[in-house]
């Protein structure tokens, strides 16, 4: 699903969304120093998926942010002071691709089997695991859609769900954060940190 990031969507329910991508080194560590900082300021996450990116040692993580513009700001500025943060992006306002992955495990009958196989379909999951009394299903897709399906299992039983959280990529020819202008060549290893002035 191409959509923009949460863009304008603050309303009654709470405050809006801000997808921020971040690129940091990828050895031991990073992760925890993070999710301090989140935790010492007082700002949530929504979610938060983190993997290797195109360059060796260098990983991006992916944050969902619930808050104001201000309270966004100091979010990327305090990510942006980690020393193992090289760059971070905040593509709340940009059209990116957007998509989540979701494994739900769903109490099944003889009578419910059918049902729940034929809602799986209509949402182009796969069954993954197959028992006399549970399906396990897999689904991909921007948060909405898993929500959706998630709605229509949950009257059968939902005995176990476990969701990665967003990864984005802003569309086209446009990157969220430019490895090149950053002076990091293809090369690249876990070895090159730009200067933080920290």
């Amino acid at each position: 699903m191409v959509q923009p990031a949460n863009k304008g969507e603050q309303s009654a329910s709470g405050p809006e969304q801000h997808t921020i991508i971040a690129l940091v080194e990828d050895k031991p560590g990073v992760l925890t120093r993070v999710a301090s900082m989140f935790r010492r300021r007082g700002f949530n996450i929504a979610s938060l998926a983190v993997g290797r990116s195109e360059r060796a040692g260098l990983s991006r993580m992916t944050f969902v942010v619930n808050g104001d513009m201000e309270t966004i700001k100091q979010v990327t500025r305090q990510l942006d002071k980690l020393i193992d943060v090289i760059e971070v992006s905040d593509i709340s306002t940009h059209q990116v691709v957007a998509r989540e992955l979701a494994l739900i495990k769903v109490t099944t009958t003889p009578s419910s089997r059918g049902e729940i196989m034929q809602f799986a379909e209509l949402f182009d999951a796969n069954i993954v695991d197959v028992s006399t009394s549970s399906l396990v299903i897999e689904i991909t897709g921007g948060e909405q859609k898993v929500n959706s399906l998630e709605g229509l299992l949950r009257p059968f039983g939902i005995t176990e769900m476990v969701r990665t959280g967003l990864v984005a990529m802003v569309r086209g020819q446009e990157s969220g954060i430019d490895l090149e202008n950053l002076g990091i060549p293809p090369s690249a290893n876990g070895l090159i940190r730009m200067d933080s002035g920290i």
